[in-house]
């Protein structure tokens, strides 16, 4: 504790900025890489980036929370290398800011592609017939309207569009069998063996 002591006296204040954004983002930045490619990733970005995103395809998008650990992750490291290497303060935080910057570009375009990529008509929905699912959006009755459930189709877990035919409302979480497509719209029923 006592070398961090000398080594935290030594730097300046900008260099103390950038090491106290770099060290929580880094961390942070590693968990969600981590997560990403274990498996334990939130899932449709939950909470803001959700909201922006929604189920109806992926558009490019720029402010979400991936995004903005990468920038500061980014940001930070390129500003501690600049001074390192002897640039000045000002140059040493507009080159950060543009690498930051650069890099939710990079982010958001990778996200993109990856998810124009995954739309490009992989997903056979005659698959998803007969799969057992659950209620994510409420599904009314006799086709009040489209709801969404989500069932696993093809190994992988997918919130899809549905109406149903049954005479009651389903409520989220119900559990629902697919029976049939109407235009690449799930008609689901009660799995009537959870009744």
């Amino acid at each position: 504790m006592d070398n961090f002591s000398v080594w935290w006296d030594t730097l300046t204040t900008l260099e103390r900025i950038y090491w106290a954004i770099a060290i929580p983002f880094t961390l942070f930045f590693l968990l969600q890489l981590a997560l990403t490619f274990f498996g334990g990733d939130i899932p449709e970005d939950a909470g803001a980036d959700a909201d922006i995103e929604g189920d109806d395809g992926i558009g490019f998008q720029f402010f979400t929370l991936k995004n903005m650990v990468a920038f500061f992750t980014i940001f930070s490291w390129t500003g501690i290398a600049c001074l390192d290497s002897g640039l000045s303060n000002g140059l040493s935080i507009a080159i950060s800011l543009v690498s930051g910057i650069a890099m939710m570009f990079l982010m958001g375009a990778i996200f993109y592609y990856l998810g124009k990529a995954n739309e490009s008509g992989t997903l056979q929905m005659k698959n998803a017939i007969g799969i057992v699912g659950e209620v994510y959006m409420e599904v009314k009755a006799n086709r009040g309207n489209i709801g969404k459930v989500q069932v696993k189709v093809q190994g992988s877990l997918r919130t899809l569009e549905a109406i149903t035919d049954d005479d009651i409302d389903l409520k989220p979480g119900k559990v629902i069998t697919v029976q049939d497509l109407a235009n690449d719209i799930l008609i689901i029923t009660t799995n009537k063996i959870t009744q």
